[in-house]
């Protein structure tokens, strides 16, 4: 059993699961990570990563019989040739849709960290304070000025290409260089700003992409590949296999075991302290016990959550953490799908290099200073103009010539953007544990029942009419809106479930990430949300899980855990 104790367990190996490992194997600790999944090695198992469509069978279109095999990955781009295989199969890890919500999980070391879309923007104190302000769900336990040092440390180590924009509603951050705007963007950027006052921006994208090499971590700098989706042989994305999991095995501290699926917290009942943690083998459907003296849980929201649900059960009905009556309320994610295009005339004698892996952003400009809407929160856009391709306008693709000169010629300029708006916490957005449903290795799985409510419905003729607006303001002509279909989950952004607070009585965990009922268990991924803001959320999980590790050694050392 000695063989089977460490200083710190970390539950889940994704964006926040890495950064834990980083962060308390740096410090010292001996940690034992554990990921569900099969191992992927940086490099060597990213088979896809230097692949064209023409390289697959099927030209990167999934066959029948995958669409047949995965009835919920077919809802959207994670069902595909180039990434079969790295999202969670629903034969075996099934769910219960109360309600339809679209849940797309990557089961693997790394997580989502690999497949992720890199966008990383900072919370601002408007969306700290929103809660209080408005009497909406709980206050946050934290402010800006508490997060604020945590981004800048991750932001530095991650790498983040950006600009300074001195705007409240996004705060700036440690940048590098940003992947530059086309002349189009610029241009429209311009166009916007005049038209409106400087009240709304088209900035440079936030992307953890980098734009100058990280010697020291073995990364080189954005090559405009944008097969990001397959895994960067050249770290030029933040992920787990290109910078935290190198750093905490760098340490010697770290051991990593894949294929551990966490059935349960273990809990002390007279310490009031969690003892460790019970897995099942994914392989060979053996269980085992480590010990810890510290657990982060780290495995994705929902996941993270039913691991709470299923613990200490014989002290708490709805599972460790769950005396506030909170654990598996106030789910959240971005909802989107909704926006506009157009076409850009002119500019025939340019082009841009590359293929960028991001392009523009547009901060939220609505319910901000004295903009007033019959709703609350509000959203930003991303977007991008780019020249269409040669299949335009080519009767029967044409042939000999006139076909060489459609594949060479670059078409008209267009633009376009995407709105992603905030999701208020309801306390009744819930998942659960459905006993009567079990996945592969026999463990009950979550039922969703989560839906958009009337402030997520009034938002989403702003989040068309605005971009429309926009564009037509600059110029754009043939403007035109859009609105696909949409439904929870599909953002990949699912948030809240265990969420953190100043009282016992109304959050499952504190200001420093601890559970209220075992202050040495830590819950760091989005399941902590107390709401949501409109940007996307891992540059604050990263930040979130840094100040935690930070807490957990610190109160370690004080004999507090």
């Amino acid at each position: 059993m000695a063989d089977n104790h460490y200083d710190a367990i970390v539950v889940g190996s994704g964006i926040s699961g890495g950064w834990a490992a980083k962060e308390l194997t740096e410090k010292g600790l001996k940690v034992l990570m554990l990921e569900r999944g099969r191992n992927i090695e940086h490099i060597k198992d990213y088979v896809n990563a230097m692949k064209e469509a023409w390289d697959f069978p099927h030209r990167n279109v999934p066959t029948q019989q995958m669409i047949a095999d995965h009835p919920v990955l077919k809802r959207d781009y994670p069902l595909a040739e180039n990434t079969n295989g790295m999202w969670a199969d629903e034969k075996d890890c099934p769910y219960t849709e109360t309600k339809r919500f679209d849940w797309f999980r990557g089961y693997h070391v790394g997580g989502r960290s690999i497949m992720w879309g890199r966008q990383s923007y900072r919370l601002s104190d408007i969306d700290f304070n929103a809660n209080k302000k408005e009497g909406i769900a709980t206050d946050w336990p934290i402010r800006y000025a508490d997060i604020s040092p945590w981004y800048d440390h991750v932001e530095r180590f991650a790498g983040i290409s950006g600009t300074r924009e001195g705007l409240e509603v996004l705060p700036d951050g440690q940048f590098l260089p940003p992947i530059p705007l086309n002349i189009v963007e610029k241009d429209v950027a311009a166009r916007i700003k005049a038209a409106f006052g400087g009240t709304r921006h088209m900035i440079h994208s936030r992307s953890a992409n980098i734009t100058e090499p990280k010697v020291e971590q073995g990364r080189t700098n954005c090559q405009y590949r944008n097969k990001c989706i397959l895994g960067c042989p050249f770290g030029a994305y933040f992920s787990t296999q290109s910078a935290t999991l190198p750093a905490a095995m760098k340490t010697g501290n770290l051991t990593l075991r894949p294929f551990s699926i966490v059935k349960e917290v273990l809990y002390d009942k007279d310490r009031k302290r969690a003892r460790g943690v019970e897995i099942i083998d994914a392989e060979n459907g053996q269980t085992y016990t480590f010990t810890a003296k510290v657990i982060f849980l780290n495995a994705s929201a929902f996941n993270s959550t039913w691991v709470l649900m299923n613990s200490a059960t014989d002290v708490w009905d709805g599972g460790l953490g769950s005396s506030s009556g909170e654990l598996g309320h106030n789910v959240m994610d971005h909802h989107f799908r909704i926006g506009a295009s157009g076409e850009v005339d002119g500019y025939d004698d340019k082009y841009y290099f590359g293929r960028r892996p991001c392009g523009f952003y547009i901060p939220r400009f609505r319910n901000v200073g004295a903009d007033k809407r019959p709703y609350t929160r509000g959203f930003g856009y991303q977007g991008s103009a780019s020249r269409s391709g040669w299949s335009r306008d080519i009767a029967e693709l044409n042939i000999g010539a006139d076909l060489k000169d459609a594949l060479t010629t670059p078409g008209d300029w267009s633009i376009g953007m995407t709105a992603f708006g905030e999701m208020l916490p309801y306390h009744d957005n819930t998942i659960s544990l459905d006993r009567n449903k079990k996945d592969k290795w026999g463990l009950p799985v979550l039922a969703m029942d989560v839906s958009l409510r009337e402030n997520e419905f009034a938002m989403r003729k702003d989040m068309g009419v605005d971009a429309a607006e926009m564009l037509e303001a600059a110029g754009v002509k043939n403007v035109k809106t859009y609105e696909s279909d949409y439904a929870p989950g599909m953002g990949i952004h699912e948030m809240g479930t265990a969420r953190m607070g100043r009282d016992r009585k109304s959050s499952v965990l504190n200001m420093h990430n601890q559970v209220w009922d075992a202050p040495n268990v830590y819950v760091t991924d989005g399941a902590c949300m107390t709401s949501a803001a409109c940007v996307n959320p891992s540059l604050t999980y990263m930040a979130l899980t840094a100040r935690a590790a930070d807490h957990a050694v610190r109160e370690l050392k004080a004999g507090n855990l």
